[in-house]
């Protein structure tokens, strides 16, 4: 029976978490500096910064580590929750969409028509060449959009943590159909699970083929719901203006299922957008707000900046004084450039902001994941899914390997193919896996070199194979959480044995010359007679004359000690070793 005292102590140390939290708020509860918390992280093979959030297992293996006893935070149902009550009645925010597709499909063009303006005229060659953020509002109900140059934004945002979009609008021509990047968009939504509404532009061409098309999406894997799927398909003509209402309904239908709420009256948190210096004003970011209210004056740390906002604009370049959630402003007061996909948040004082910025910038650093390092984390039960971004030489290679891939699922984990297709691996891959915590593999194809460099910073492992089957063997071994470390046998030392010794302790004890390099009393040995191995073991005890050493140097003579009933005889020669690690 455990004691009060003890009792006490146990009790003290239990804690209850919430099925999400941030590094910081878990750090507040466990009383902890975050840098502890994100260092435990790293040691898991996850990058993060104060704002990440974590799940409730990832955060009960961290607090039990920390020593901590985590149980899951239950409401009650039977007598009224304030904290609930607060949460039912939190307003809902407007839905962030992000259009995407192929290049010159009419994404632009789309959200032109939706926002009245005429961007695309004022972009080179009529295609989008930055990030922009931007607020409509349509029958009284406000929409944001992320107008992106391409899925590697979207993706570069979920590498560093970042959730900023709701819903994602894929951009099909329907005169030029499914093309590659339709195929690379459709599956970074994919990865990042966001529902995904299709938008079937330029219907009013002479060669569109709905069908065809509706065909294609459903060989990606989006059913479109006039089939029985479950992919909402919207039949649009961005140039015409035809089919936008039918589309915005569908966008919100989509918003009203996910009921979308946040306080505006918390400390804010978001994402950044998009970051420049400015000549005149300096470092410059836009940040989309997700939580909270973000007011002129308040104090931010975004990634490894901070700052205090200044001014706040805007996407039509009007000053704000504050910006609720779903909102995209310009903010100025940062001390450096911010990364676009950092995320950011609302902090008590300057102080705390320059704390937290220098602590993150010391724990930064690149943790690649290896397959023995997934096959630690898929053991312990960290990871349940291994998420493989797929490249080989050929199409027809394709096929296969993915399917050998993913027949290997066990019960421990599962092998995920998140995107698959021919060519080199680009920095596109290593986005999708960095933003999926996720492996890279390439089959008798190469990395560019931009890739590489790009792999180095967000810590993605790539491996390359030319050979099915022990490409198939490692992921086995990695899912089953068998993959082991190689390591190589070092000689250290060689010795022969001139005399033998009975002793009552150790059994026998041999009189060993040492001819070269080293005896250690740490070392494996190896016992030859006539140039053939008769057994393996390791030292069990080194003397000097009647003295315990730690070595001895060649030329010298000592006893020695074997573990294991070795038979040794005058003349045998002892190979002294030790195992390293062989990356």
């Amino acid at each position: 029976m455990k004691s009060s005292k003890s009792k006490v102590k146990e009790e003290a140390l239990q804690v209850e978490l919430p099925p999400s939290i941030t590094v910081k708020q878990m750090a507040d509860l466990l009383r902890v500096e975050p840098a502890k918390i994100i260092k435990q992280l790293m040691r898991k093979g996850i990058m993060a910064n104060v704002n990440q959030v974590i799940d409730f297992d990832m955060a009960s293996t961290i607090a039990t580590d920390l020593g901590y006893q985590a149980k899951a935070a239950i409401e009650r149902r039977d007598l009224p929750s304030k904290k609930k009550e607060r949460k039912t009645k939190l307003p809902v925010r407007p839905p962030v969409v992000t259009v995407m597709g192929h290049v010159d499909h009419g994404k632009t063009t789309l959200l032109d028509v939706i926002r009245k303006t005429n961007v695309t005229a004022q972009e080179a060659g009529a295609i989008t060449q930055h990030i922009g953020a931007y607020q409509a509002t349509v029958d009284d109900r406000k929409i944001t959009f992320l107008d992106t140059p391409g899925h590697e934004a979207f993706t570069a945002m979920r590498a560093r943590g970042a959730q900023a979009t709701d819903i994602v609008i894929l951009v099909v021509a329907a005169d030029d159909g499914v093309m590659p990047q339709t195929v690379e968009a459709a599956h970074h939504a994919k990865a990042a699970k966001v529902p995904i509404v299709v938008a079937l532009n330029k219907i009013d061409k002479p060669d569109a083929n709905l069908d065809s098309i509706r065909q294609q999406l459903a060989d990606l894997g989006l059913v479109v719901e006039e089939w029985g799927g479950d992919t909402v398909c919207v039949s649009i003509s961005a140039k015409e203006g035809q089919g936008i209402p039918d589309l915005l309904e569908n966008l919100f239908l989509v918003a009203d299922i996910l009921e979308l709420k946040a306080d505006p009256d918390s400390p804010a948190e978001g994402v950044v957008i998009e970051a420049k210096l400015d000549k005149t004003k300096g470092p410059l970011a836009t940040f989309l707000v997700q939580k909270g209210g973000l007011k002129r004056g308040d104090v931010v740390v975004a990634g490894d900046t901070w700052g205090r906002v200044k001014a706040m604009f805007d996407d039509k370049g009007k000053q704000l004084h504050k910006a609720g959630p779903s909102t995209p402003v310009e903010i100025l007061g940062l001390n450096e450039v911010a990364r676009s996909g950092d995320l950011f948040a609302v902090l008590a004082d300057e102080h705390e902001a320059r704390s937290i910025v220098d602590k993150q910038k010391q724990a930064r650093a690149n943790a690649v994941l290896s397959l023995s390092a997934l096959s630690s984390q898929i053991s312990d039960g960290h990871i349940k899914e291994l998420n493989i971004v797929l490249k080989t030489d050929v199409d027809g290679s394709i096929e296969p390997v993915k399917t050998s891939l993913e027949r290997l699922s066990t019960d421990k984990a599962k092998a995920r193919v998140i995107h698959a297709a021919s060519g080199s691996i680009t920095e596109s891959d290593v986005l999708l896996a960095s933003a999926s915590k996720g492996i890279v593999i390439g089959f008798d194809t190469h990395t560019s070199p931009g890739a590489v460099q790009l792999a180095n910073r967000e810590a993605v492992s790539i491996h390359h194979y030319n050979v099915i089957y022990k490409l198939i063997e490692d992921m086995e071994r990695t899912l089953k959480g068998m993959l082991e470390p190689t390591y190589a046998d070092v000689l250290s030392g060689r010795a022969e044995v001139r005399a033998v010794f009975p002793s009552s302790k150790l059994g026998r004890i041999a009189g060993v010359y040492a001819m070269e390099g080293k005896i250690r009393r740490d070392a494996q040995v190896r016992i030859l007679r006539q140039n053939k191995a008769i057994g393996e073991s390791r030292v069990s005890s080194l003397k000097r004359f009647t003295e315990d050493v730690a070595e001895v140097s060649a030329g010298l003579e000592c006893g020695l000690g074997i573990e294991g009933n070795i038979n040794f005889e005058v003349g045998d020669i002892i190979e002294f070793y030790r195992k390293e690690r062989v990356d």
